[in-house]
């Protein structure tokens, strides 16, 4: 072999392997970033996290795949005491008036098989005769009235004609079981007061979305999952969801993260591509007192400092500091309005009405 040859067989060979590396070298770039290996104290804290079932609020009236979860560290926070189920603000209520007692199991076992006029929760309350209180009938308990109800308006719309018509025919179907006399509202009043009750809702209801995109290399669902765990998020019921638990029990999360389901469920999650996730707040749903807006930027500008990745809004637009101060100054302003109209962002009322 001459010279040449062996030059050029050489030199063959160093660009070979600088392909090759080149190529290492991309793959490594392009690869999901991955979660590290937990310490003995984070993967106690993980576990302990994962066996906490999220809570929920069955009584608001909250959809069953909702996120909610229990915080163990936060102290307690001031919230509205919890008014009876059914509330003349929000609520149709006819009266359905009894002769004598009426015992908890008659009353249950005169329960419609299902709870909704339509799209409305609908509910039947006994004035408990030892306690005094209007609730959903228990066994063993004594009642001396009873009320019927349907909600009004929730994120679904208005209580509307044939919504009202079905909430009678339930209503009176139930006392006619417990041998009640029901009274019920004009129903033109009451369709006119649900349809003012849904605009206002509609005028004031607010849900605040921050996408954290990647500005480089992709994310697995355990490098998210591993970044959010540290600032307090808990796995949520779907995969692909994390919630920030109120300091509360029971309530609804301060804010929700979401990536693709997509990638969480993969046979091999580590190797999913995501390249952003979002940060979401339901206004109406979290107390004030938990300062949600400052918890949601906060918890953006963490994540995008520790996975190298830039907050934007749902169109891509990067979000700036004096965008995020105006937003701010709006949600102060909806919460004295919430406020005012005894829907206090965060009470069982308001969890209703934008649920």
């Amino acid at each position: 072999m001459s010279t040449l040859q062996i030059s050029l067989a050489v030199a063959g060979g160093v660009v070979l392997a600088a392909i090759v590396a080149h190529s290492a070298w991309t793959s490594r770039r392009n690869a999901p970033r991955q979660a590290d290996p937990a310490t003995p104290e984070e993967a106690a804290s993980r576990e302990a996290a994962e066996r906490q079932e999220p809570a929920f609020d069955h009584d608001a009236g909250l959809p069953a795949g909702a996120d909610a979860a229990r915080d163990p560290v936060l102290g307690a926070l001031p919230h509205p005491e919890k008014k009876p189920g059914l509330d003349p603000l929000i609520d149709v209520i006819a009266p359905l008036a009894v002769e004598g007692l009426v015992s908890g199991d008659a009353a249950l076992a005169a329960m419609p098989g299902t709870r909704r006029v339509g799209s409305k929760p609908f509910a039947v309350e006994g004035l408990n005769d030892a306690t005094g209180h209007w609730e959903t009938p228990v066994a063993g308990q004594r009642y001396r009235a009873f009320q019927a109800g349907v909600q009004l308006a929730n994120r679904n719309g208005a209580l509307n004609d044939i919504e009202y018509s079905e909430f009678v025919m339930k209503a009176q179907a139930y006392a006619d079981a417990i041998n009640a006399a029901p009274e019920f509202p004009e129903m033109r009043d009451e369709i006119a007061r649900a349809r003012e009750l849904d605009q206002f809702a509609s005028d004031h209801d607010a849900q605040l979305a921050f996408v954290l995109r990647a500005r480089a290399a992709a994310w697995s669902p355990g490098y998210v999952q591993q970044n959010a765990a540290r600032l307090g998020f808990v796995p949520g019921m779907i995969p692909g969801r994390m919630a920030l638990p109120t300091a509360a029990p029971g309530l609804p999360p301060v804010l929700t993260l979401a990536f693709d389901t997509q990638a969480a469920l993969a046979e091999d999650p580590a190797q999913s591509a995501i390249r952003e996730v979002q940060l979401s707040l339901d206004v109406a749903q979290v107390h004030r007192d938990e300062q949600p807006f400052t918890r949601l930027r906060e918890a953006a500008a963490a994540l995008a400092q520790a996975m190298d990745g830039v907050v934007t809004d749902q169109n891509g637009q990067p979000l700036r500091e004096e965008a995020m101060d105006g937003i701010g100054a709006d949600l102060e302003k909806l919460y004295d309005t919430l406020d005012a109209h005894d829907l206090s962002a965060g009470s069982v009322q308001a969890r209703r009405l934008f649920g």
